[in-house]
C-alpha cells in the first residue's frame, strides 16, 4: 500500500529443510536433520550426556517413522542401531522423531535470565499549591523497604518518568500522603500534567493504523516449516503471536509444525495455535491508506448492510465457515464504531510488494485476503452511488484476489491469510 507497490516480492517459495525432533522423557529438542546415523547419534549423546557406563538407545516410533518402514516392521518401534535402520527409518519423510531410551537422567533445563534488580528508590518533583496561585516545587525521593517501583501490580516491568499526583491530607495532626501516576512520554515538555484518565483516552486515540493479520495453514501430512514475512521500508511490524525471530528491521521468521488437521505448533515458544497472529503498521506520515478506498475500486454501504455481506464475500473466495466467522466476531468492534464502511480487497501484486510472504512448502496453494475498510458519513456514501450494496452484491472478487479452487482440497498443502486494517 503506497505504499502497496515498489517491493520486488520475495517468492513464494524457499527450499526444504528437514528437521528432526529428539525426545527423551517429557522433553524435546529440534535440529536439522544429519545425514548419517553417527551423526544422528552424536547429536544426541551431546543433547542427553549420558554417562559412559549408561544404556543409550535409539527408536523411532512407527507413526513417524517412513511408508517403507511401517511396512516392514511389525511392533510399535523400529530400533535405529546402524547406518541401514537410520536410512530407512529417515527415507521420505519430511521430519524424524527419534526416542532417546536410556538410564541417564534427562538434560537440564535451561535456567531463565535472572529478573532486573528491583527499583527501591527513585527521584520524585512535586508541585504543592499552598493557596490559589501559590504553588511551589518539591524536590524529593521516594523509597520503599521492599516495595519494587519498577513493576505494575501484575509484575509487569516499566522504566521512564512518570507524571502523577500528590494528595497530601489533613485530618488534626495526622497528615496521609497519597501518589497516582502513570508513565510519561519523553516526547511531552515538562508543563503538562495528565491524569491516569486522561492518558488513557490519548493512548487509544493515538493508536496507529494497523494491519492485523492471521496466517492459516493446512497439510495432508505432518511437516516443519518456515515462514518468512518481509516488510517494504514503509511498514514496521507491531505486535505477533507467537513471538517471533527478528531477522532484520523489516524481516521475521516463525518456526512451526504444521498438522493435518489445521494445527499449528510453534517450536520457539512451545505454543500450539490455530493460525499465525501479526501486526503490520504503515508509515501514514508517507502516505493516506484511506486514499486506496474510491467509488472506482470499492463499495459503501451502510455498517447494517455492510457485516452480513462481507460474510458472504468471504465464503465465495474460499474461507470455511470458521474461519469467516471468527474474521468477522473479531473486528465486530471495529465495524460497528462507523455509520456507513467503505471497503476494497487488495490485489496479490500490491499486497506482496508492501508485505511479503514466504513458506518452505512444496506445491503449496495461497489465499492472501487483504480487506481495507473506512467509516464514512452519509454525505460520503453519496459519493458512492454507483458502487453502492446493490453493485457489490454482484461484483466478483476472485479475480482481483487470485483465487483458485486448489485452496479447497484437504489434499494440497494450503496457506490462508486474512489482514484487516480500519484506515478511517
Amino acid at each position: 500500500m503506497g505504499n502497496f507497490g515498489g517491493m520486488g516480492g520475495m517468492g513464494g517459495q524457499v527450499m526444504r529443510q528437514r528437521f528432526l525432533t529428539l525426545v527423551h522423557g517429557d522433553m524435546e529438542t529440534i535440529k536439522l536433520m544429519p545425514n548419517t546415523y553417527a551423526e544422528a547419534e552424536a547429536i544426541a549423546r551431546e543433547w542427553v550426556r549420558p554417562p559412559p557406563e549408561a544404556s543409550f538407545h535409539l527408536r523411532v516410533p512407527v507413526e513417524y517413522a517412513s511408508l517403507q518402514a511401517s511396512r516392514l516392521i511389525h511392533g510399535p518401534w523400529l530400533w535405529i542401531s546402524s547406518e541401514e535402520t537410520y536410512q530407512i527409518a529417515a527415507q521420505g519423510v519430511h521430519g524424524l522423531r527419534i526416542e532417546i531410551v536410556t538410564d541417564a537422567p534427562p538434560p537440564p533445563e535451561e535456567e531463565p535470565p535472572p529478573p532486573p534488580p528491583p527499583v527501591l528508590e527513585m527521584p520524585a518533583t512535586f508541585n504543592l499549591e499552598l493557596s490559589p496561585g501559590n504553588i511551589i516545587g518539591l524536590e524529593t525521593n521516594c523509597s520503599s523497604d521492599d516495595f519494587d517501583m519498577s513493576r505494575t501490580y501484575d509484575g509487569t516491568v516499566v522504566a521512564g518518568m512518570f507524571w502523577g499526583k500528590l494528595e497530601i491530607i489533613h485530618e488534626g495532626d495526622t497528615h496521609t500522603m497519597e501518589f497516582t501516576g502513570t508513565r510519561k512520554d519523553e516526547s511531552l515538555p515538562n508543563e503538562f500534567f495528565f491524569d491516569q484518565r486522561v492518558m488513557t483516552k490519548l493512548a487509544v486515540a493515538a493508536k496507529p493504523t494497523t494491519a492485523r493479520c492471521h496466517i492459516y495453514m493446512s497439510s495432508p501430512e505432518m511437516q516443519y516449516v518456515d515462514i518468512v514475512l518481509g516488510l517494504h521500508s514503509l511498514w514496521k511490524f507491531g505486535a505477533t503471536w507467537p513471538l517471533v525471530e527478528p531477522l532484520g528491521d523489516h524481516k521475521v521468521k516463525f518456526f512451526v509444525r504444521v498438522h493435518p488437521g489445521g494445527a499449528l505448533e510453534d517450536i520457539t515458544n512451545q505454543a500450539v495455535v490455530s493460525s499465525l497472529y501479526y501486526e503490520a503498521m504503515p508509515d501514514t506520515s508517507a502516505f493516506d491508506p484511506s486514499s486506496y478506498i474510491s467509488p472506482y475500486n470499492g463499495f459503501a454501504m451502510p455498517v447494517g448492510d455492510f457485516i452480513p455481506h462481507i460474510s458472504r464475500v468471504l465464503d465465495t473466495l474460499g474461507l470455511s465457515l470458521q474461519t469467516r466467522t471468527h474474521f468477522v466476531s473479531n473486528n465486530i468492534v471495529a465495524f460497528m464504531s462507523h455509520r456507513n464502511i467503505a471497503y476494497r480487497f487488495m490485489s496479490p501484486s500490491r499486497l506482496t510488494a508492501a508485505i511479503d510472504i514466504s513458506v518452505s512448502m512444496d506445491s503449496c496453494a495461497f489465499n492472501r485476503l487483504f480487506l481495507l475498510f473506512k467509516g464514512v458519513s452519509d454525505e460520503e456514501l453519496a459519493e458512492f452511488a454507483g458502487s453502492g450494496e446493490k453493485e457489490a452484491q454482484s461484483f466478483d472478487w476472485r479475480d482481483t484476489v487470485g483465487f483458485t479452487e486448489a485452496i479447497r482440497d484437504p489434499q494440497q498443502n494450503r496457506v490462508i491469510e486474512t489482514s484487516i486494517m480500519d484506515c478511517t
